[in-house]
């Protein structure tokens, strides 16, 4: 068992940074914990190594060990390639030191965290050199103006592209640069994530699943559950259960 909890970022990083996040794991509470995909990539502080966790296409089971806190900043669907200076598809699915992408600077970075003055210290830090590079190389905002339409109900990213004047090619050539995949699995991590906001409903019993999946903008209950199926490895009833415990 693990504590987890979000906090907000920098109101001038508001734009770039969907969240502070801490993990602290007590005495005897060491694992593996489920990390399920959110469209993200987090830069992650485990107290003496910094990693970067690209977007997921699947869950996948992260260790943790007893007696750790774990200090992560969550970037915004978008913002990952112009952060990094290189496509996100190239740490799809992958956790990285972030010195291997980066270089000295990140080097530099990880030394200034290892003498940080608590958590507010090290989160100014991580937010100071996403910062610093985004100054750089700022997001794509066709990219970020497209995410922001996707995960709804009536979404349609076969509509993206004429309603932003562009080619199918070039949308999701620009997604794969700025968010490391296309848009319609980001459709579907998206819609995904508002389904597992529904976790303590459906656990709880008070959710019927046809009408959710109706209401989340899937073409049916059988859609929703394969898609949750192909994300989570678990049926919506079962992850449910899992996740609101």
């Amino acid at each position: 068992m693990s504590l987890y909890r979000e906090l907000a970022p920098s109101r001038d990083l508001y734009s770039l940074v969907a969240c502070r996040w801490v993990r602290r794991v007590p005495e005897g509470g060491g694992g593996t914990t489920l990390v399920l995909p959110d469209g993200c990539v987090d830069l992650i502080w485990r107290g003496d190594e910094l990693v970067l966790a690209g977007p997921d296409r699947r869950a996948r089971s992260i260790a943790i060990t007893p007696l750790q806190t774990i200090l992560g900043l969550r970037l915004r669907p978008g913002v990952a390639g112009a952060m990094l200076g290189m496509p996100a598809s190239e740490v799809l699915d992958g956790h990285f030191p972030l010195e291997d992408l980066l270089g000295s600077p990140a080097a530099e970075l990880e030394g200034r965290l290892g003498e940080a003055r608590g958590e507010e210290d090290a989160f100014e830090l991580l937010e100071a050199m996403v910062s610093s590079r985004i100054r750089d190389a700022e997001p794509d905002p066709l990219v970020l103006a497209a995410s922001r339409r996707l995960g709804f109900p009536g979404s349609r990213v076969d509509w993206l592209s004429d309603a932003l004047g562009i080619s199918d090619r070039q949308l999701r050539r620009r997604f794969h640069r700025a968010v490391g995949y296309g848009p319609k699995t980001l459709d579907r991590v998206l819609r995904f994530r508002r389904l597992l906001a529904q976790a303590p409903a459906i656990a709880a019993g008070d959710g019927d699943l046809a009408r959710i999946a109706a209401d989340l903008g899937y073409a049916d209950q059988a859609h929703m559950t394969r898609d949750c199926v192909r994300l989570s490895g678990l049926a919506p009833a079962r992850l449910a259960a899992l996740w609101a415990s």
